[in-house]
């Protein structure tokens, strides 16, 4: 399936639905439990709130997998495999301020989203290993250090959704709360998938929910009373 990249002059249509409602839902609920495993990552008091959201990525993680083969067009791999050449022509485009337009996910995107994919997986895989005393110190500096390198990663990509959002005089990261982007009228996907966004987000609240006790932390032990000195006394 091709991708439309024609320069951004070419392609001022209407807003058309190009994400899917998992797609978007997959994506913030992602960097909500990212940003969540990351905060609590030191602490050992909230330690089953890093695992319930490490959990939380990794079942994320999987379900994009498979909605990269059952999803609607843009959300498909197919639709962004590129070539290291077409990433090249799409860096040149952004140097020289002429961006080539995509409907769905530009080579710079795509290629982020395959790193998170793999790291992410690898990072959560060391992550439980850890958890279950396998592998020793090292692994814990392995799962460490993909946490960081995917931090690294969501920086830049971050950024590069920045500077596309300006050169292209479009908000990327409003198109994946809302859905719609600028393009043909032939670009846009045909079906939300409602039900499936509506289960995803259902059955990571449901988890979230049995794994209640985790958001309250590690019980705090209380320091003994005057009392109960007097009575060990």
């Amino acid at each position: 399936m091709k991708t439309t990249t024609s320069p951004l002059a070419d392609t001022r249509g209407g807003n058309i639905r190009v994400w899917d409602l998992p797609t978007r839902i997959f994506h913030w609920l992602l960097v909500l439990s990212f940003a969540g495993a990351w905060l609590t990552a030191e602490s050992e008091r909230y330690r089953d709130v890093h695992l319930m959201f490490g959990y939380t990525v990794a079942g994320l993680l999987l379900f994009r997998i498979i909605w990269g083969f059952a999803g609607s067009r843009w959300a498909r791999f197919s639709s962004f495999l590129f070539p290291p050449s077409r990433l090249a022509d799409y860096l040149h485009s952004l140097r020289t301020l002429r961006p080539q337009h995509h409907a769905g996910h530009n080579p710079l995107g795509a290629l982020a989203v395959f790193l998170l994919l793999g790291l992410g997986l690898a990072t959560a895989a060391c992550g439980f290993a850890t958890y279950q005393e396998l592998g020793g110190k090292w692994l814990k500096e392995v799962h460490e250090a993909g946490a960081q390198l995917m931090l690294a990663i969501v920086i830049v990509h971050v950024l590069g959704v920045i500077v596309s959002s300006l050169l292209h005089r479009e908000n990327l990261a409003r198109a994946m709360v809302t859905g719609s982007k600028r393009g043909r009228p032939d670009e846009g996907i045909a079906s939300r998938h409602a039900v499936a966004g509506v289960l995803l987000l259902v059955a990571v609240l449901a988890f979230w929910s049995a794994d209640r006790a985790g958001w309250l932390g590690a019980p705090v032990v209380a320091e003994p009373t005057h009392a109960a000195h007097q009575a060990r006394d």
